[in-house]
């Protein structure tokens, strides 16, 4: 799996602090993105007219950065008219993605303290044409890192930072191994999440997904538990071990990007079963119709 670029792309307007061409889009080297990864964000998809789980994002974004204690936040209605402002000078209203950006700003000198923020947070909104990035037709294979990701005494997965070096760590083994993405374990040899996306497993028809300790809670994963109790699927978060996920009946990862993917193979063991009828078949029927349900409109 290598997202690949999309010529209708070449010509989008994006937003950082205000609309302009992608060729003209700049941050400043003095922005604390550069410095020192020091921003948050969210990756929200557009459906059918519809910013998908757009206020649920937002108050992601809005608690990464007061967990991180950012100063002069632009409002969330600040942000939401940015977003829908560039979709609409791309006429952008169906398979679409924007990452969302926020950083603590732009520094009055180089250096780490946050008291040389002074001038208030830089928002960036960068929305291009872009289809899920997993193939949910043949599913996905992973091997597992040696890279542990983190845990909350060392960086709380529940911020959503732009800090993604033990990611990129991770998914430069999988691309050195010819595997989709890695399997990142937590400090005691539990699985966490993958470089980039939560993961489910069914074992006798139940549902079951790691503990948000040292994975990020996603929304898909929120939506996904959501979608099989309404479909009176039993579900169960706990600690699993990757030898459950080897011998599970089906395997799935879940996130914005990708949606919900099938997992056909782990470390060279064939862990899908998939079937007319399966766990993963039904979530991802249901996850179809809840786009208006869960879907801000855009205004335009």
């Amino acid at each position: 799996m290598q997202q690949q670029y999309d010529s209708r792309n070449a010509d989008i307007q994006v937003w950082v602090n205000g609309l302009c061409h992608r060729q003209e889009a700049r941050v400043s080297v003095f922005d604390s993105a550069v410095q020192g990864g020091d921003a948050v964000w969210e990756g929200i998809r557009i459906y059918q007219g519809y910013a998908f789980l757009l206020e649920q994002h937002l108050d992601r974004l809005v608690e990464s950065a007061h967990a991180l204690a950012f100063a002069q936040v632009p409002d969330r209605e600040e942000i939401k008219q940015s977003i829908f402002a560039t979709l609409q000078a791309n006429h952008m209203v169906d398979n679409a993605h924007i990452r969302l950006t926020l950083t603590r700003g732009e520094k009055i000198t180089s250096g780490m303290d946050p008291r040389l923020n002074q001038a208030g947070c830089t928002l960036i909104v960068l929305a291009e044409h872009k289809p899920p990035v997993y193939d949910n037709a043949t599913g996905i294979k992973l091997i597992t890192s040696a890279i542990r990701r983190n845990s909350p005494q060392f960086l709380d997965s529940k911020i959503h930072h732009n800090n993604l070096l033990n990611n990129i760590l991770a998914k430069i083994e999988a691309n050195v191994a010819g595997a989709d993405d890695a399997i990142m374990l937590d400090h005691l040899g539990f699985v966490a999440e993958t470089n980039a996306t939560n993961l489910f497993m069914v074992k006798h028809g139940t549902l079951y997904t790691p503990l948000p300790d040292a994975c990020l809670p996603g929304l898909t994963r929120k939506l996904t538990l959501q979608l099989a109790q309404e479909l009176q699927i039993p579900t169960r978060e706990k600690n699993l071990s990757l030898t459950e996920f080897y011998n599970a009946d089906e395997a799935f990862a879940t996130g914005t990007m990708g949606e919900l993917t099938p997992i056909q193979e782990i470390d060279g063991r064939r862990v899908i079963n998939r079937q007319e009828g399966s766990v993963l078949t039904q979530l991802q029927t249901h996850f179809r119709t809840k786009i208006s349900v869960y879907g801000v409109k855009l205004p335009f």
